[in-house]
């Protein structure tokens, strides 16, 4: 490999130790045993379940072509993936809230063990099918492990703040040293030892196999709504309308659907883009070098929670801003850059720039999950929760089925273009958040004064 990708990694390798070592006791908060013990058990089971699923990341693309797929054919295969998560997230959704969480992130093992089986087919078919399961799982993945950590924190009595301390925690190791010992962990399986592009699937299907066996043992069961008489279109009535009734829980809805559909769409991008003319890059290192810089955004992200100000609706703002501007990046490079006619070979001057924009990107990444997790718990509904996390889901999988259905019809720098669009967009409407978020304290205040006219304003 080049000198290039060791300076990159190690250069955001040193960043993050400092941050991580340089911590005050500002930066830290003082818990009870009894909830580290509790969020010491949830960082284990979110763990195995992220390496699951991040050994699968950076080979799934690469899987699809050693089988011949093209371009197009590979896109298809993403869609089927989206389009199953926009289909059937909200009814698992619904389902974990009514018939159980800890039921549910099981299913989420089950189902993504049995994806990771079709990966040893080269049958078109059988390939869908996989991409189906992936689908739902993912689905299962992003809202019944939050929503079971939220009721669980909740029903034990701990207190709020600590809630952003396990999120923190989960994103720096779930997202950030777990995904960067799986894209190492899959560059030896695939390059080092030559088991080929199969065996981080086989991996990936021990890891939650693990997980599952922990989350059997010793979780404890929870429900959002378990009322016996509400049916699932229930559920969803009653999910759209605290969306559509809450302006703030259909902004952060928007705002997670404009950003997660940009970062989605950058996932099947960035190959493409780091090697145009069939350019050997190193894969899993790359993939590693990612997720240490969002390991880098969530140590920043665990820094700024712990503190009263900023508030994450006002930081939040600059990091959409931040991303945006990254991703932007593809364009200025095509244009200012010559682009190299030599098939093969190393990686160009201009995917170099790129790759320091994506680093950016994924650091703003970083920032974001833990962030719009304590932006989730604080505005939405515990009863409808995982019905809403996965109606938040559904123009984020419309938004990526659109793009990658017209992969081949746009050229690479107009869908950059339109993700950095959306990030902006996602910018002025975590501004307006940001603007309503004492909302209800002004409609109590409106409310009382009606009561009693007379009645003089409280001071914070």
């Amino acid at each position: 490999m080049e000198l290039f990708y060791f300076v990159v990694f190690g250069a955001l390798g040193a960043v993050v130790a400092a941050l991580e070592l340089s911590k005050t006791s500002k930066d830290r908060t003082n818990t009870s045993p009894a909830f580290n013990s509790f969020k010491n058990n949830y960082l284990l089971v979110y763990s195995l379940m992220m390496a699951g699923d991040w050994l699968q990341g950076p080979y799934v693309y690469y899987l699809y072509s050693t089988y011949g797929f093209g371009k197009g054919e590979i896109g298809q295969l993403f869609i089927a993936g989206f389009g199953s998560s926009m289909l059937f997230g909200t009814i698992v959704g619904s389902l974990a809230d009514k018939q159980g969480r800890r039921r549910a992130c099981v299913t989420y093992c089950i189902t993504y063990i049995l994806s990771c089986i079709t990966k040893h087919s080269p049958e078109y078919k059988v390939l869908m099918i996989g991409r189906v399961l992936g689908g739902i799982a993912t689905s299962l993945l992003f809202s019944a492990f939050e929503s079971w950590l939220v009721a669980e924190h909740n029903k034990r009595g701990f207190e709020q703040q600590w809630l952003s301390l396990t999120f923190s925690k989960a994103i720096f190791l779930g997202n950030g040293l777990i995904a960067i010992l799986s894209g190492l962990f899959g560059n030896l399986l695939v390059d080092s030892l030559s088991l080929g592009p199969v065996a981080p699937f086989d991996a990936a299907a021990c890891f939650l196999a693990i997980g599952m066996a922990i989350i059997l043992s010793s979780w404890t069961e929870n429900y959002g709504d378990a009322s016996e008489n509400k049916d699932l279109l229930t559920q969803f009535r009653g999910a759209a309308v605290a969306i559509t009734s809450d302006e703030k829980i259909a902004l952060l809805g928007a705002i997670q659907s404009l950003f997660e559909g940009s970062m989605y769409t950058f996932v099947f991008l960035w190959t493409p883009a780091l090697s145009p003319n069939d350019e050997e890059i190193p894969h899993g290192f790359i993939f590693a070098t990612f997720m240490l810089a969002s390991m880098l955004g969530s140590s920043l992200a665990s820094r700024l929670m712990a503190r009263s100000s900023p508030r994450v609706e006002s930081y939040m703002q600059i990091v959409f801003v931040i991303s945006s501007v990254s991703l932007v990046l593809p364009i200025i490079t095509n244009f200012l850059v010559a682009p190299s006619k030599v098939k093969g070979g190393r990686i160009s001057f201009a995917g170099c720039l790129q790759l320091l924009g994506f680093c950016t990107f994924e650091a703003c990444v970083g920032i974001f999950w833990p962030s719009i997790m304590k932006m989730r718990s604080q505005y939405i509904p515990e009863e409808a929760r995982s019905t809403i996390m996965n109606f938040f889901r559904i123009p984020l999988n419309i938004f990526v089925c659109i793009v990658l259905y017209n992969v081949n019809a746009f050229p690479i720098t107009v869908m950059f273009g339109m993700c950095s669009i959306f990030l902006f967009v996602a910018s002025i409407l975590q501004r307006r958040l940001m603007a309503i978020s004492d909302k209800p304290k002004m409609e109590s205040w409106t409310a009382m004064t009606e009561r009693d006219p007379e009645a003089e304003p409280l001071n914070d």
